[in-house]
């Protein structure tokens, strides 16, 4: 399931820093990675994912510099600042309130596979994760 345009401008930059916080990467590679870890909900094409570096970087949340790749090739990597770690807790706070609040009025349930209900966060391929890395 891939995300509308308004869910992944509120989405997107979260799900971006968490990413980094497991090291730099450079945009392929960033695009790769989001949509195999996501389970293709955060599937993104160039135009989305290097505007929304852009603005990291800008906001100083993210930062990056031009290295040669093991291919010999020059890529610009992309890593996480102790600024955009900060930041990355505070959105892990709202996202958790924003879904306790969603599954309090029953938005953020689905049916698991004994045909049960259960929060979204409990659902394969959609896990959400609290805390500090």
């Amino acid at each position: 399931m891939k995300l509308e345009r308004e869910m992944m401008r509120g989405a997107g930059p979260t799900a971006l820093l968490q990413l980094l916080s497991h090291g730099e990467k450079y945009g392929y590679e960033i695009i790769e990675a989001l949509t195999q870890q996501s389970a293709g909900v955060f599937e993104l094409g160039q135009s989305t994912l290097y505007p929304m570096l852009y603005n990291l970087e800008a906001k100083k949340l993210v930062a990056s510099k031009k290295k040669e790749g093991p291919n010999g090739r020059t890529r610009r990597y992309y890593r996480l600042t102790g600024k955009g770690q900060k930041k990355l807790a505070a959105d892990r706070e709202q996202w958790a309130a924003v879904i306790k609040g969603l599954g309090a009025l029953g938005v953020t349930r689905g049916q698991g596979l004994s045909g049960e209900c259960q929060p979204v966060h409990d659902l394969p391929g959609l896990a959400f994760e609290g805390g500090a890395q």
